[in-house]
């Protein structure tokens, strides 16, 4: 199994990975060996994100209801992110349950995490004199506040997002 995604965090499962061969493990450290294996996934598995502050994660890979909502530490099924067709190659969520998910060919949503509901897309624009194809979103995070999000894409840039005032 390639895994293409890695995340810790401090109680059970304190490793979870996502992999190429459709699957998200749960480890346990200790034993040394998988906890549970989830095989809701049709496609690779390319991002996890962990809600900094509730018990949970999101994993996401190509294709319709792509992204999925997991409880730890069993990794009960929560519910489905529908919407962004794209091979969704990077996830981020921050405590006030601002969701996000940046696909390959430069889409950006932002969803409620608890509901699973988007709220706001994007499409990613890439610098002048880049391709079109290079409007492809391939890293991301919060800033330490949670507040700012910052991408990385295939056009060689970064850029930063900021909450739109309503």
């Amino acid at each position: 199994m390639t895994v293409a995604d890695i995340k810790c965090q401090e109680s059970d499962p304190q490793v979870i990975t996502g992999s190429m061969d459709s699957t998200v493990r749960l480890w346990d450290l200790a034993a040394g060996k998988t906890m549970v294996t989830l095989m809701h996934h049709k496609k690779s598995v390319r991002a996890l994100a962990i809600h900094p502050t509730e018990y949970s994660f999101a994993s996401s890979s190509a294709g319709s209801n792509n992204i999925k909502k997991w409880k730890c530490p069993e990794g009960a099924f929560v519910h489905n992110f529908s919407s962004h067709n794209a091979i969704t190659n990077m996830l981020s969520v921050n405590a006030e349950g601002v969701f996000f998910s940046g696909g390959d060919n430069g889409t950006l949503m932002f969803w409620d995490y608890n509901t699973g509901t988007p709220f706001q897309n994007l499409d990613d624009v890439p610098q002048p004199s880049s391709l079109e194809v290079e409007a492809g979103i391939f890293c991301l995070t919060f800033d330490m506040t949670r507040i700012w999000l910052i991408t990385g894409g295939t056009d060689k840039t970064i850029k930063v997002y900021a909450k739109q005032s309503q």
